[in-house]
């Protein structure tokens, strides 16, 4: 499950009950930056500014230190308000432009639950680590926290094999390192610093992907909550203390390769929570739905994937990725992750297709092809798992007369290639 991409109505008059969408214009559903120029995607502070302010004004109640919203708030931001018009208490004075009625549009599709101990982990101020599948929304759901609780999902750092401990930390200003030697006005502030100062949430994207010499300069930070800066050794400025509300979120593939284990030390400074696939099928097909009509859409083009082309699309994708059919039947399961994020892609793709090359072909007789690619990406070998596949749940239902599935099977072929 990639970001949520929907484009949604925008909301201007004061009884408005729609969700409330600030960054379209131009392009059907093209991103656009507060200054009006166009990007591909739009942070979620950015994109549902509306609705945070809103909330911010509906819910008076106790917030954590440097929250923006009460921790119910930010629950409600995340998993939406189920369709109904949240109004706001009288004298309620929102900002300029803010709607007295929203309907708050769901963005993660997963458990309340989980999202509840993620709101009380940072309510907290201890760590939180989201842990997964490639594809289950971690950084997504990491993106929303951030948003609704500082304002912003932009204090972030990637990690790779090639991350160094000042990415985590700080950094110099060479040119005025040179000019006046080690000061405070030289050091270059990491987006984890920087959150610190601010009482912000940081954001580790890939955490186990940093080398753990790299990963340990995250033990003394989360558990003593300053940093040391040697250079500037009896000044104010060598310790840097973390401001209330400073917590950090980060993420980690349950399955990757190449990943270097967390140390003990490490993982005791966090909640460890599991974010995993979709369960219900319907959710799934829904989101799958509403990201790739919203990509398609982006590049001003329609949409033309129907519903049956969707369905099975979702359908292979769970079947693959349980190991077993939703009939029951036993399916060998690809090495590869065949994540919600990937049938997004597929079904963007399958609607470009369409969008692009119209009357060429029948969109559903693209699936196959796109299935192969998605199942090579780790292991050529899977290419046969998937044909084992076609030759099981596939032939099956296309016996028991569903016509989708029939048109499937006839293009085996395809797979042999």
């Amino acid at each position: 499950m990639t970001n949520d991409t929907t484009t949604t109505r925008d909301s201007t008059t004061p009884d408005s009950t729609t969700p409330a969408d600030t960054t379209t214009g131009g392009i059907p559903g093209q991103a656009t930056a507060p200054g009006g120029a166009p990007r591909q995607i739009t942070p979620p502070e950015d994109r549902y500014a509306t609705e945070l302010a809103f909330l911010a004004a509906h819910d008076s109640g106790p917030r954590p230190p440097g929250w923006l919203l009460t921790p119910r708030a930010v629950v409600t931001f995340v998993m939406g308000s189920s369709g109904d018009a949240l109004s706001l208490p009288k004298g309620a004075r929102p900002e300029a432009g803010v709607p007295r009625r929203l309907v708050i549009e769901q963005k993660f599709v997963g458990e309340r639950a989980l999202v509840e101990r993620c709101v009380v982990t940072l309510a907290g101020e201890r760590g939180l680590l989201l842990v997964g599948e490639p594809g289950t929304a971690k950084s997504m759901l990491s993106e929303l926290l951030s948003a609704a609780v500082c304002g912003t999902s932009a204090l972030t750092v990637q990690g790779t094999a090639g991350t160094t401990e000042d990415q985590l930390k700080y950094g110099w200003n060479y040119a005025l390192l040179l000019a006046q030697g080690p000061t405070e006005q030289a050091l270059v502030p990491s987006p984890v610093l920087a959150a610190m100062t601010r009482g912000a949430v940081a954001r580790v994207e890939e955490v186990t992907r940093c080398l753990p010499e790299v990963q340990d300069a995250l033990v003394s930070l989360l558990s003593e909550r300053r940093i040391a800066v040697p250079e500037l050794a009896g000044r104010e400025g060598a310790q840097v203390h973390a401001a209330p509300g400073f917590t950090l979120i980060a993420t980690a593939n349950l399955r990757d390769k190449g990943v270097s284990e967390m140390s003990a030390a490490l993982k005791r400074r966090f909640n460890f929570e599991a974010v995993g696939p979709i369960g219900d099928v319907d959710a799934e097909t829904a989101l799958v739905r509403r990201q790739s009509r919203a990509a398609v859409e982006r590049v001003g083009a329609a949409y033309q994937v129907d519903d049956a082309v969707l369905e099975a699309l979702v359908t292979a994708f769970r079947d693959l990725r349980d190991g077993r059919s939703v009939e029951g039947w036993e399916v060998e399961r690809p090495s590869t992750v065949m994540s919600t994020a990937e049938a997004v892609s597929v079904a963007g793709a399958l609607g470009l297709a369409a969008a692009y090359f119209p009357g060429d072909r029948d969109v559903l007789s693209l699936l196959p092809g796109h299935l192969l690619g998605v199942v090579r990406k780790d292991d050529p070998a899977d290419a046969a798992r998937l044909l084992g596949y076609w030759d099981g749940p596939v032939r099956r239902r296309a016996e028991q007369g569903s016509a989708t599935w029939r048109a499937l099977w006839d293009l085996r072929s395809v797979l042999e290639n």
